[in-house]
C-alpha cells in the first residue's frame, strides 16, 4: 500500500484545465441558480441550433439556490461529454481511436493500487452533524435537472459503487440519487432485465437476510474512471480494472471511512452509506434519459454515514433528459463501437461497415442503423439486423440497414433509403416478444413490445441523385462565401453522386452540357433517332454507344 497516490492519467482537474486550453470550455462567473437556471441555460445548446461541435462544457463558480443561498463549490455540467471532442479530450485521445482504446482496455485490465492517504479525504464530516440543514450533502450545491417537473435536487453523474456479498467484487454504475434530507437520498437502480449490477447485489443482500447494503456514492472522478459508469460491462468485471486498461497503469483507489468499499483516490466527492434493503421510498418524478419525465415510483432510502471531499471539489452533472444530451454522448461514443465489433467480429458478418444508434429524441435506444458495403449479400444483411436488435435488451426496436451512401445523422436521409429501396412486403419484418426496456413504459407491468427490422439497402443500381455534382456544388460555394452571403452548413447529400445506373457515355454529355456545348450532345442525339418505338422506351447506352462507332 502506498501513501501518496502516484498517477499517469488526469483528475477532474487536469481535464477541466484540458478542456480550457482546447477552447471546449465555458466560465460562467454571474450568479446563476441551480434550482431553476443552471440545467435550462445549459440545454438551450442543444435546443438552440448549434452544432454538435458548437457545444461546450459550462463551469459554474458563482452558485445560489431558489432561496438565494451561496455556495462555495463550482458545477460543471457537460464536463464529459457536451459533445464528442469533450469525450475524446477526457479519454485522451483522437475520436477514432476510442473504439480501439476500449477494446484494449476491456481485453487487458489493469488492477487498482491501494492508497492509505487522498484527496478525497482532505475534508470529511461524519457522525451526527451530517443530519443538520447546511451539512452532509445539503453543502453540495446539486442542481435541479428538469425544473417544472423534477421534485428534487439530483446526483446524476454519479459512479455508484457496491459490492457482491458473496464474492466482494465491485460494481460501478451511474443511477440517479434524489436529495431528501441532509443524511438522506432515494437510489434508483434499474430493475430491467438487463439492468444494474448494483441491483443485484441489491437482492443478494435481500436473499441472505440483511438489512442495508453498503454504497458510495462517488462525484467527480478522474474521466478514465467517469466514464466507467455508464458504460455497459459484463456482471462481475471490476470497473476499476478495466479503467485502469484505459489509463495504461493502476487507478489509485483508497478504503471509504464508513463503509467496506473501494473509492477512487481523486474523487472530487464521496457519500458514504446504506441502502436499505428492507423497504422502499417515493422518488421522482425526474426527466429520464429516453426523453420522457419518469414519474414517481418506490425506490431504495440510503443513509448517509460520511461525506468526503477535496478542499477544492468540483461537482459534475450531468445534462440528461431529450437527446440529444451529454449522457446520450457518452452512451453513443461507447455503446456504437460495441455494437460494430459484435456483428464484424463476434457474429462474423460480412460487409458491416458500422453500427449507429440514432441520438436525437430516440435516444440512442429505440432506432439502430447498420450500414453495410454495396452488394453485401441478403443473407448477412439479415443476421445483421437480427444482431443488431437483440445485441442489447434496452436498445434496438427498429433496426434499419442502409447503403454508406446514406446519412444516418439525417432523418431525411433514412426516410429516403426507405421510400425508395425498400419493398415493405420482402423488406421488412416484425418480430414479437420484446421487453419494453428503458422507456415511458416499463416492461414490469407486463405489456411487451415487438421489433421492426428493415432492408433499406439498394437491391440493385440507381439512376444518381439528382443534385448538381460535386465539383459544381463546391464552385458555387466559393462564389456564395464571396459575395459574403449568410453562413452555409451543409445538409447530407448536398451534391449528387452515381448509384450505380450510370454510364460514360452520359458522363461525357453532362460534362458537355456544363462546358456550355449542349449543340453538340443534339449533333449525337440525331444519330441515334430509332423509328417505331413508343415514347418513353428507355435508351440502352451500351447500344448507342455502339452505334456512335460505327
Amino acid at each position: 500500500m502506498k501513501d501518496q497516490p502516484d498517477r499517469n492519467y488526469r483528475d477532474l482537474h487536469d481535464h477541466i484545465d484540458a478542456l480550457e486550453a482546447a477552447g471546449l470550455l465555458n466560465r460562467i462567473d454571474r450568479v446563476i441558480d441551480k434550482d431553476a437556471e443552471m440545467h435550462p441555460l445549459v440545454r438551450w445548446q442543444y435546443v438552440g441550433g448549434l452544432k454538435e461541435e458548437d457545444r461546450k462544457a459550462f463551469l459554474f463558480t458563482n452558485i445560489t439556490d431558489g432561496k438565494g443561498r451561496k455556495y462555495d463549490i463550482p458545477v460543471m455540467v457537460g464536463g464529459m461529454a457536451a459533445n464528442r471532442d469533450v469525450y475524446a479530450t477526457g479519454m485522451g485521445c483522437d475520436l477514432d481511436a476510442i473504439a480501439g482504446k476500449w477494446a484494449e482496455a476491456i481485453a487487458n485490465p489493469i488492477k487498482p493500487v491501494e492508497v492509505s492517504e487522498a484527496p478525497c479525504h482532505e475534508i470529511v464530516e461524519e457522525g451526527s452533524s451530517l443530519s443538520e440543514e447546511g451539512h452532509g450533502i445539503d453543502i453540495l450545491p446539486i442542481p435541479v435537472s428538469t425544473p417544472g417537473f423534477d421534485s428534487a435536487p439530483t446526483l446524476s453523474a454519479t459512479n455508484v459503487i457496491t459490492a457482491d456479498p458473496e464474492d466482494g467484487i465491485q460494481n460501478m454504475g451511474t443511477y440517479r440519487c434524489a436529495l431528501k434530507a441532509p443524511d438522506r437520498m432515494v437510489v434508483r437502480m434499474a430493475t430491467r432485465v438487463g439492468g444494474a449490477g448494483g441491483y443485484q447485489h441489491y437482492l443478494k443482500h435481500q436473499a441472505a437476510g440483511d438489512t442495508e447494503m453498503p454504497v458510495a456514492i462517488v462525484l467527480g472522478c478522474p474521466p478514465y474512471v467517469a466514464f466507467m459508469g455508464p458504460q455497459k460491462l459484463p456482471i462481475g468485471v471490476d470497473e476499476f480494472d478495466v479503467a485502469g486498461g484505459l489509463a495504461g497503469a493502476p487507478i489509485n483507489v483508497v478504503r471509504a471511512r464508513t463503509v467496506p468499499l473501494m473509492v477512487p483516490a481523486e474523487a472530487e466527492v464521496v457519500i458514504e452509506g446504506y441502502i436499505d434493503v428492507t423497504k422502499v421510498e417515493p422518488e421522482g418524478p425526474f426527466g429520464e434519459s429516453h426523453g420522457h419525465v419518469a414519474l414517481e415510483e418506490y425506490n431504495m432510502p440510503m443513509r448517509v454515514t460520511a461525506v468526503t471531499r477535496r478542499r477544492d471539489a468540483v461537482i459534475p452533472s450531468y445534462i440528461s433528459q431529450v437527446a440529444p444530451s451529454e449522457s446520450s454522448v457518452i452512451k453513443r461514443v461507447a455503446y456504437e463501437p460495441l455494437f460494430t465489433h459484435h456483428l464484424k467480429s463476434t457474429l462474423s458478418i460480412k460487409g458491416v461497415k458500422k453500427v449507429s444508434l440514432h441520438e436525437p429524441l430516440t435516444g440512442l435506444l429505440r432506432v439502430t442503423l447498420v450500414t453495410v458495403e454495396p452488394g453485401t449479400p441478403r443473407t448477412e444483411i439479415w443476421r445483421a439486423l437480427h444482431g443488431a436488435a437483440f445485441f442489447k435488451g434496452d436498445c434496438g426496436k427498429i433496426c434499419i440497414a442502409v447503403n454508406d451512401d446514406i446519412d444516418v445523422d439525417s432523418p431525411d436521409s433514412i426516410l429516403w433509403a426507405m421510400a425508395y429501396r425498400t419493398n415493405p412486403v420482402e423488406d421488412m419484418q416484425t418480430i414479437a416478444h420484446r421487453g419494453q426496456g428503458h422507456g415511458p413504459k416499463r416492461e414490469h407491468d407486463g405489456e411487451e413490445d415487438s421489433t421492426l427490422l428493415v432492408d433499406a439497402t439498394m437491391k440493385s443500381p440507381m439512376p444518381p441523385l439528382a443534385l448538381p455534382g460535386r465539383e459544381y456544388m463546391e464552385r458555387a460555394r466559393a462564389i456564395w462565401e464571396e459575395m459574403d452571403m449568410p453562413r452555409l452548413t451543409p445538409q447530407s447529400p448536398w451534391h449528387g453522386y452515381s448509384l450505380g445506373a450510370w454510364h460514360e457515355i452520359w458522363d461525357a454529355a453532362a460534362q458537355r452540357a456544363a462546358a456550355g456545348d449542349y449543340l453538340e450532345n443534339g449533333r449525337i442525339s440525331l444519330q441515334l433517332q430509332v423509328p417505331g418505338l413508343k415514347p418513353e422506351s428507355r435508351v440502352d447506352p451500351e447500344e448507342s454507344l455502339r452505334k456512335l462507332r460505327k
